[in-house]
């Protein structure tokens, strides 16, 4: 090994531990209260000022950073899903999480809102990425598997859980969330092919109704 290299490597990692002990107090102290004073954050993380600013020199690049790597842990958890369970429980069960993740950072959520001069549109875009790989995944190993309909896409996905975004993480939104989530996994089973490759019924009135015998 190179000595220079060997020399490096410690600083490198020092400077990823605190950028990642900086990410991980601010998620906590953020989804607590909006205003968290950025003093205060890098007090809790061990870190000089000056660390805290060469990492994130304002509120906006800090949030919008926590908002993309929140993005990509939901997001990441997808395939591992998928390698322990059949594919429409992973994705019924990845579903569970993102509700539970709007939930539970609604004060992320608001703290995105009152530190980023970012235009929505392109805000929504930022997470976009992962998780449009994430649900394509899902999508299409179960219509592979025959358990939803074909020609389902990612945005037709996010546009039929969006109202997971209009509960009050405050009230009773397990259920209701539940509620939803059962009916959208209803609507992608509607008209799917079979796993030997027919399909239900024929009359094409979803997972509920059953032929005569």
């Amino acid at each position: 090994m190179h000595p220079k290299t060997g020399k490096d490597a410690p600083l490198r990692s020092d400077a990823q531990r605190n950028r990642q002990r900086i990410l991980e107090v601010a998620l906590v102290e953020l989804t607590r209260s909006a205003d968290a004073p950025l003093s205060a954050i890098a007090k809790k993380a061990g870190v000089g000022q000056g660390t805290f600013y060469r990492n994130f020199p304002n509120r906006e690049a800090l949030v919008l950073e926590i908002y993309r790597y929140e993005m990509q842990q939901v997001a990441d958890t997808a395939a591992r899903l998928l390698e322990t369970r059949r594919p429409e429980q992973a994705l019924r069960e990845w579903m569970d999480r993102i509700a539970q993740y709007a939930m539970a950072k609604a004060g992320l959520a608001d703290a995105l809102r009152t530190a980023t001069s970012t235009p929505r549109g392109a805000l929504a875009k930022l997470g976009h990425g992962p998780l449009a790989s994430a649900i394509e995944l899902l999508l299409t190993a179960n219509e592979e598997a025959g358990t939803i309909r074909p020609g389902v896409t990612p945005d037709d996905f996010v546009l039929a859980i969006a109202g997971l975004w209009q509960l009050d993480p405050h009230g009773d939104w397990q259920s209701r969330a539940g509620r939803l989530l059962d009916l959208v996994m209803d609507g992608l089973r509607a008209g799917a092919p079979r796993p030997g490759g027919t399909r239900p019924g024929s009359t094409g009135e979803g997972p509920g109704s059953t032929g005569e015998d």
